[in-house]
């Protein structure tokens, strides 16, 4: 093979490559957000999580997108790993899809499919129509590098290193390894599949070698999610891992059913007897149809085999605690005064979480502890989901035959989770401070250090005296409140003053300096929110 002919190859392999990306790309801008709300709605019917995964997979044609969007759901709470394992399935039938629509050799219609594409992505301005246009630019250089992959491979079945090579995949346990390293180096299932699919059509390789290879190409897919899962939690490690159990299992039984009842592949290759492009495609979609349905009765073994291996900590089942409803649990036959009462509870409750929050993100900023900033963003993550949570139910108390007064109330209620929500995000702002410090190696003066521990003891007293009205309904403590929130500004004008003073006599590094105004302007703004918080149900406005 000339090194002409070699970058050719590479050239086809890129193309096919992009044109994966871009039909992806053109199918997620044209879904908009309805894929995440879609994966979000994955109930815990497994039926219901295995078609999700199937539909969103073929909308986007990647099964790594599809998991790593699952992978987020459950490092943030909003899904299950029980729920998760399901999409995971569904996702596994819905990426082999590709290889059924290459199946078909539609290489000389590539130019112009692309001709289409181009016309409609470049001189339509109709957003649908542009988005359509990019997926079919995208179908079309998938196809184009197919044809491209399929002239440049015809050298290579006369090449005799290449033969030697192929000639040691005849070995199955061969065949699979390189079916795992070849995926993983590609980052798609989809691209190694239709890559092998196009060898056996060139006559390079035989049907019983790609099984093999198809086989190795579902392990491998798993590939991206493990590296994307190194940087969550460890809810998100398991959702990686618990892809990986199920191809692995999915591997050995396919393994275990092809040498047990050779007629099984037989039959395959019988649905399009001389057709071997489709006969690979079938078995990719066989073998991942038939996965599924012998793995998902086993569903709660596999993830119960991934907390064992990834056994959960005491802080993790803390987070899990904090991040279910108390309250709001059963609502529905619950008088309004009564189910209004349950929320705020678990506004109340959420406070609390929030409160603590800052407590440490700030004590994680003098001590610069990163254990403390990791227990910030932990705390963050849940009050995010308690937010959504109650929001949601307090949407619905809404669309009830509430008395107008109540409705206010709610209304109230739904202000003050947002404020509470943003004291949370506050606090991980300060956090964010802590690994600035580190990152930039930025030292502040003890000067600067006493005024944010001065305004930070004013800062907590603040939130607390709102905390505690908001939970006990002590009106006549507002006005302490306000002398509270009005010490925290005034004691920030007065440390920005010298602090701006500081900068002028060159007493202050400016990178320290533009931190120690964010960790400022971070620490009033929790004020102010808590503030808000303290007047949510007093009927007054703050003064």
């Amino acid at each position: 093979m000339t090194l002409l002919e070699s970058f050719t190859l590479l050239g086809g392999v890129g193309l096919f490559l992009y044109g994966m990306s871009t039909m992806s790309t053109g199918l997620k801008n044209a879904a908009g957000d309805k894929l995440r709300s879609i994966l979000e709605r994955a109930t815990a019917n497994r039926f219901v999580a295995v078609a999700v995964g199937i539909a969103v997979t073929l909308l986007i044609q990647s099964s790594s997108a599809t998991d790593m969007m699952v992978i987020s759901f459950v490092n943030s709470g909003l899904m299950s790993l029980s729920q998760a394992i399901g999409v995971i399935m569904g996702a596994n039938i819905g990426t082999t899809v590709t290889a059924q629509i290459t199946a078909f050799n539609l290489g000389a219609y590539a130019p112009f499919i692309l001709f289409i594409g181009a016309l409609l992505y470049l001189f339509v301005k109709h957003p649908t129509l542009k988005h359509i246009g990019h997926i079919i630019l995208g179908f079309g250089m998938l196809f184009f590098g197919i044809s491209t992959i399929k002239s440049a491979i015809t050298p290579l079945s006369r090449d005799p290193l290449f033969i030697s090579f192929l000639s040691t995949l005849e070995n199955p346990a061969v065949a699979v390894l390189f079916g795992v390293l070849f995926t993983s180096l590609l980052q798609s299932s989809s691209s190694s599949v239709v890559i092998f699919q196009t060898f056996a059509v060139q006559g390079m390789i035989g049907y019983d070698m790609v099984v093999y290879l198809v086989i190795g190409a579902a392990i491998g897919s798993v590939a991206p999610n493990l590296l994307a899962s190194l940087t969550t939690n460890r809810n998100g490690k398991r959702t990686a891992l618990l892809n990986l159990l199920f191809n692995l299992i999915r591997a050995a039984l396919m393994i275990l059913l092809i040498n047990l009842f050779p007629q099984f592949t037989d039959l395959i290759r019988g649905l399009t007897p001389g057709d071997i492009g489709h006969q690979v495609a079938n078995t990719h979609t066989i073998f991942a149809i038939l996965a599924v349905l012998i793995e998902l009765p086993f569903a709660d073994q596999i993830v119960k085999l991934s907390e064992k291996i990834l056994p959960f900590l005491p802080q993790e089942s803390r987070s899990a605690e904090d991040r279910k409803l108390y309250y709001l649990v059963q609502t529905g036959d619950l008088p309004s005064s009564v189910a209004i009462q349950q929320a705020k509870l678990e506004l109340v409750r959420m406070g609390r979480i929030a409160r603590n929050s800052l407590q440490d993100s700030i004590q994680s900023f003098f001590e610069m502890d990163d254990k403390l900033v990791d227990r910030v963003f932990e705390a963050e993550d849940t009050v995010d989901i308690l937010t959504d949570k109650i929001q949601e139910k307090l949407i619905a108390f809404r669309s009830m035959d509430y008395a107008p007064k109540e409705v206010n109330r709610l209304s109230q209620l739904m202000l003050a989770a947002s404020d509470l929500e943003r004291i949370s995000d506050h606090a991980e702002n300060i956090a964010e401070h802590v690994q600035e410090c580190k990152m930039r190696k930025a030292v502040m003066s003890e000067a600067a250090i006493s005024d944010l521990k001065i305004l930070s003891e004013a800062v907590m007293k603040s939130v607390d005296s709102a905390l505690h009205i908001f939970e006990t309904d002590d009106f006549h403590e507002l006005p302490k409140a306000d002398r509270l929130e009005q010490n925290v500004d005034d004691l920030q004008a007065d440390i920005m003053n010298i602090h701006i003073q500081r900068l002028m006599e060159e007493r202050c590094n400016p990178v320290s300096g533009v931190i120690f105004n964010d960790m400022v302007t971070d620490l009033e703004r929790c004020s102010d929110h808590a503030i808000n918080v303290a007047y949510a149900l007093s009927g007054l406005t703050k003064t």
